[in-house]
């Protein structure tokens, strides 16, 4: 009887041991479970972020602490994981069903804390999927822009191939096409990795405007080399032109030295030397011009009539000085009265005006015309005398009628402003 009876009492114990063992099992493969589900969700985020890192370096500072706070918790999910495993072999048939029920509670446990991360780590990504939405978008635009960098420098490589081969200096045009390639290989050996997404777009557009530029200049050089020519022509036909004015301002010098007060042509005394030197400055560039022309440097070609155009317009600037102050100082002492007589009339036009405006206006308008008169009055009688100033009497003019002028704007400004 009692051998019959302890073969039962074992029999429902290996019944209880053997269900609780089944249901430590399942727990088991739900943790397992968890466990895959964290590790994917880890190395997706993981991924996620590099990508971002790559594309924004600085913008991804924040995501990348944020990560590295998640993976001290999946770090510490996992180390409890592999605890529970190590601490309860389920496969062991000879465990007691208390046993096999702590091994069920415990793997629980860490279930709910992998499933915890894992809801941790996919929170996190949604939150990176619109700022990633918006990188990859951008990113997208890079290899078309990284192609047409690519087409630029090979277009310009051509272009400048064929003026080379016409025999024409093609420096300035591939100094640019040796900077596109550099960032082109800059681009190329850094990556996304090194220069970021904005970097690298940037770089991809430096690229194709050094490229664009340097093939639109090689382009060029056979215009501007048909430029130079002609501006070679022209610049030779003018040089001769300013030459020829010399003789006739030495000329205009001797009549002002010998006919008028120093005063009247003081200030003009070098000028048929400074016209002298102009011109074979000129030459000077004219001759650099043509040398390089020879050379088939047309850029510098360019450069040298440009410099010798600006020697003949002071040149020729010079001479009219001269001729000009001439002619007004002969109309002068023919008729002193004469340039007096348009100022005259611009102050009275100016008084006019005033006593028009009425007390709209400030009254020292008034008063400063009338000393414009006075002045005018002194400044004929500064001509008695046997060499007369002509020339400081026609620059008082100048300067009475830009005063009566001066004195028109401001009234009709504060008419306006009252008005």
């Amino acid at each position: 009887m009692r051998g019959a009876g302890e073969q039962r009492r074992r029999g429902r114990r290996d019944g209880g041991a053997e269900s609780a063992r089944a249901a430590a099992a399942k727990a088991r493969e739900e943790a397992a479970s968890a466990f895959y589900e964290m590790d994917q969700a880890q190395r997706y985020v993981g991924g996620r972020v590099t990508v971002f890192a790559d594309l924004d370096a600085a913008a991804a500072d924040s995501a990348q602490r944020e990560l590295a706070a998640l993976n001290g918790s999946a770090d510490t999910a996992s180390a409890a994981y592999i605890a529970v495993l190590d601490a309860h072999d389920l496969d062991d048939l000879d465990g007691t069903a208390a046993e096999y029920d702590a091994a069920r509670r415990a793997l629980i446990a860490v279930t709910d804390g992998l499933t915890k991360v894992t809801g941790d780590l996919n929170g996190f990504a949604a939150r990176l999927s619109d700022t990633m939405a918006r990188l990859e978008a951008a990113l997208d635009r890079l290899p078309p822009k990284l192609g047409a960098a690519r087409d630029a420098v090979a277009a310009a490589d051509d272009a400048i191939t064929r003026a080379t081969s016409a025999g024409m200096d093609a420096g300035e045009p591939l100094e640019l096409l040796e900077e596109a390639r550099r960032s082109l290989a800059r681009l190329s050996s850094q990556g996304l990795g090194g220069l970021g997404l904005a970097g690298a777009l940037e770089v991809a557009d430096e690229v194709r405007r050094l490229a664009d530029t340097a093939r639109e200049q090689a382009e060029e050089l056979p215009r501007a080399a048909e430029k130079v020519r002609h501006a070679l022509t022209a610049v030779r036909t003018r040089v001769d032109v300013v030459a020829g004015r010399a003789e006739p301002v030495r000329a205009a010098m001797s009549r002002l030295l010998r006919g008028y007060s120093a005063g009247c042509w003081q200030d003009l005394k070098d000028a048929p030397a400074a016209i002298e030197d102009g011109v074979a400055r000129a030459r000077e560039r004219i001759a650099e011009a043509r040398a390089h022309a020879e050379a088939g440097r047309w850029a510098d070609a360019q450069r040298s009539l440009t410099a010798a155009r600006t020697e003949l317009t002071a040149a020729d600037r010079r001479a009219g000085q001269v001729t000009g102050r001439l002619a007004d100082l002969d109309a002068a002492a023919e008729d002193p009265a004469r340039p007096a007589e348009a100022v005259r009339f611009a102050v009275r036009d100016a008084q006019k005006l005033v006593v028009g405006a009425g007390s709209a206006i400030s009254p020292q308008h008034a008063r400063t015309l009338d000393a414009l008169v006075e002045r005018l009055e002194a400044a004929g009688r500064g001509l008695r005398g046997a060499h007369p100033d002509y020339w400081a009497y026609l620059q008082e003019l100048e300067s009475i009628k830009t005063a009566a002028r001066d004195v028109v704007d401001r009234v009709r400004a504060e008419r306006a402003a009252g008005g």
